[in-house]
């Protein structure tokens, strides 16, 4: 998401530097190519001309910080801007009621139905609610049964209902189930439409009437971009809309709609879709898609990200065995790879690590996943004793690995070569200060703009960028 914003803005603003003040002339250049930016990330003209304005009114006349070049200065006042842009803060559910009904709204196709699967894993796991979900679309052809079917898929009750039934009698219906069986939240999965017409509008007004939800949801789709943001508005004026989710944002790498929907709707953006995953829905931060956009990473989504998925028992007793020296094997290997996949892959890891988008991007070409998966492949054919001893596999070995896997014979010897280089950097992981060396190392190889060299923005130090 993003890339196409995130690469111009971050060539655009590494041409300020060397002044001792930032002044109108010497940023007016650097204004009209974040301009074009925006522009062309397809976000709305009223949203771009009024962004613009508040940069260039925060940046004219300061002073040049100590700690900070005039680089680094400006994209402290554009990352601000772009916070504020998108909602200053993150702006959560409002559950209330017995139980709290929400109410989801869009277009047909935005992602409304995945969008509700989704929503109802994230409050059953992460706020322990128990959540039935209901579908309100007789329309359109085995919306229920999808419904349902996700609704299986993520833990959590479906309301029975057929499309010969009313709307506003299924949900009658659904209402008085969730309280007999004491439901924390009812989400609402209503019927799309092609576009904005009367009918639709009259019917999701009735429905709205009749469920009083604590919260409406206007879903969107992000590649829509600048049409996204017209059409919250429109359902704004028709329903009372309380906040919107923006789904497909990782197909969008401009990025316009998550830049307009707030500013031209007044609503905020309280969820992101991330993927056609189950998982794939984050809670949607102003402050860390700011730092994403500018190349700057968003470490505490990774912090947060690993918590919930990485097995802390199983990192406890990795760590302890290398402690020990008794190595790092190749079932140790795979319990990584797994791991990682869990997190959405190497590029969606590098993604969130300052100065490494374009290693992301890089990543995301080359097919790690594929690889990744390839490997774990190659380790599943292997016997528990050739996990241990890799060092014993003769020719003979190889081959049934090569052929059980389905791979080549060059896999397998990547694999090993991987391998050892792993075991290698575990060993001097446990030696002292051995980690702030790695990184050192590490940020010294990878080429300027990524990490290494000067990085981006003229910040040095291997593309870090500073602490605001």
């Amino acid at each position: 998401m993003f890339e196409s914003l995130s690469e111009r803005l971050s060539q655009t603003l590494r041409s300020i530097s060397g002044n001792a003040k930032l002044t109108e002339d010497n940023i007016k250049d650097t204004l009209r190519e974040v301009r074009m930016a925006l522009l062309e990330a397809d976000v709305a003209l009223p949203v771009v001309k009024s962004f613009v304005e508040q940069v260039r009114e925060r940046a004219v006349g300061q002073e040049v910080s100590k700690a900070l070049n005039p680089g680094q200065q400006f994209l402290k006042l554009v990352n601000e801007a772009l916070t504020e842009t998108m909602g200053s803060a993150h702006a959560g559910l409002e559950l209330k009621g017995e139980p709290a009904a929400v109410l989801m709204a869009g277009l047909q196709g935005a992602g409304k139905t995945t969008t509700v699967a989704k929503l109802a894993r994230y409050l059953r796991e992460r706020e322990k609610k128990k959540v039935l979900v209901v579908s309100l679309d007789v329309y359109r052809p085995a919306a229920m049964d999808q419904l349902k079917t996700l609704a299986v898929e993520v833990g959590v009750d479906c309301f029975p209902a057929t499309p010969d039934q009313k709307p506003v009698a299924i949900l009658e219906a659904a209402q008085r189930e969730a309280r007999i069986k004491f439901y924390d939240v009812m989400l609402v999965d209503t019927a799309g439409r092609l576009h904005v017409d009367d009918a639709m509008m009259d019917e999701i007004k009735a429905i709205h009437a009749q469920l009083k939800p604590c919260e409406t949801l206007f879903v969107v789709d992000a590649m829509t971009g600048q049409d996204a943001a017209n059409t919250a508005k429109a359902f704004g004026e028709a329903l009372p809309l309380t906040g919107v989710v923006l789904t497909k944002a990782d197909g969008d790498a401009r990025g316009g709609a998550a830049l307009s929907v707030r500013q031209v709707t007044g609503k905020p953006i309280k969820f992101i879709g991330m993927g056609e995953k189950v998982d794939a829905l984050e809670p949607f931060h102003p402050d860390r898609i700011a730092s994403r956009i500018l190349g700057m990473g968003d470490l505490l989504s990774l912090i947060e990200e690993a918590e919930r998925t990485m097995d802390k028992e199983k990192a406890a007793k990795l760590a302890s065995k290398v402690k020990k020296g008794k190595g790092f094997d190749l079932e140790d290997f795979r319990e990584q790879l797994q791991q990682m996949k869990k997190m959405g892959g190497m590029s969606n890891m590098l993604e969130k690590l300052p100065g490494m988008g374009g290693l992301a991007k890089i990543a995301e070409q080359q097919g790690p996943m594929k690889e990744m998966a390839k490997m774990e492949a190659i380790i599943n054919s292997m016997t528990p004793w050739e996990r241990q001893k890799p060092e014993l596999l003769n020719g003979s070995r190889k081959r049934r690995i090569c052929e059980g896997s389905g791979t080549q014979l060059q896999d397998l010897n990547r694999l090993i070569k991987q391998h050892k280089q792993m075991q290698k950097m575990m060993k001097k992981m446990t030696n002292k200060g051995a980690i702030a060396n790695m990184m050192r190392g590490m940020q010294g190889q990878l080429p300027p703009g990524m990490g290494g060299g000067g990085g981006p923005f003229g910040m040095g130090g291997g593309g870090f960028p500073p602490r605001f």
